[in-house]
C-alpha cells in the first residue's frame, strides 16, 4: 500500500533542504499528500513563573514569526508552494506524534544526525519518535558536519 499522507518534522537547519527533498520524491512516488512541520520548543519559565526574559519581549511570538517565515522560503525554494505548512509550539516528540495523529499520517519523516559520546546516551527526537508514532518513521541520514 502507498503512502497517502506524509508528516515532514522539519527542524529549519542547514540540512533542512536534502530531508525536503527527500520528501518530495517519497510523496512524488506515492502520490501522498506532504505537510511540512517544525516546533517552536517552550521557553524555559523560572519556578516563581516569571519568563527568564524581560517582560517587554515576547520571544515566543517572535520566534514563531520567525520559524513561519523560514519555513515558507524553504518550501517556495524548492517548489513546495501548495504543500500544508505548520508551526506548532510544545515539545518536538509530542508535538510530530500528535500532528502526525490529527492528520492521519502514514508516514513520519525526520533528519537524522549522527552522534557520538555522551549525545548516544541521551537518545535523539529521532529515535523518541519511532518508539512512539502510530505509523511509519523513515529518518533521512545528515551529516552532523554541515
Amino acid at each position: 500500500m502507498a503512502y497517502r499522507r506524509i508528516l515532514l518534522g522539519i527542524d529549519l537547519r542547514g540540512q533542512s533542504e536534502l530531508v525536503a527533498r527527500r520528501a518530495i520524491e517519497v510523496a512524488q512516488a506515492t502520490g501522498a499528500s506532504l505537510t511540512l512541520l517544525h516546533v517552536v520548543e517552550f521557553i524555559p519559565v523560572d519556578p516563581a513563573g516569571e519568563a527568564l526574559l524581560p517582560p517587554p519581549v515576547n520571544l515566543e511570538e517572535e520566534l514563531v514569526a520567525s520559524a513561519r517565515q523560514r519555513l515558507e522560503t524553504l518550501a517556495t525554494s524548492i517548489g513546495l508552494g501548495d504543500a500544508d505548512r505548520r508551526i506548532e509550539i510544545g515539545t518536538i516528540k509530542h508535538e510530530i506524534l500528535r500532528v502526525a495523529q490529527e492528520i492521519d499520517a502514514d508516514l513520519i519523516m525526520l533528519g537524522s544526525y549522527e552522534r557520538h559520546g555522551l549525545a548516544l546516551l541521551l537518545g535523539t527526537t529521532e529515535k523518541s519518535v519511532l518508539n512512539a508514532a502510530p505509523c511509519d518513521v523513515l529518518a533521512v541520514r545528515l551529516n552532523p558536519n554541515t
